[in-house]
């Protein structure tokens, strides 16, 4: 499928740039950057979700979660 979006004069630039250096389209590149945020998105609604699990078994960062699974 076809999405279309405007972009301000300093994200086109920044899109542009990181075409020309990267040796990718400006479409794969802001696909790639939709895919990441979007699944961004995605790990923050699980986070807030399973938090409450989390805190109730003595998880209140994420240093404590770290520490128990190194």
């Amino acid at each position: 499928k076809t999405f279309n979006t405007s972009l301000d004069k300093d994200l086109d630039r920044l899109l542009s740039q990181a075409s020309r250096q990267s040796g990718k389209s400006r479409s794969t590149l802001a696909r790639e950057a939709l895919t990441r945020h979007l699944r961004l998105v995605q790990f923050e609604a699980l986070r807030k979700k399973t938090m409450p699990f989390a805190e109730a078994r003595g998880y209140l960062s994420d240093e404590d979660l770290f520490r128990d699974l190194s």
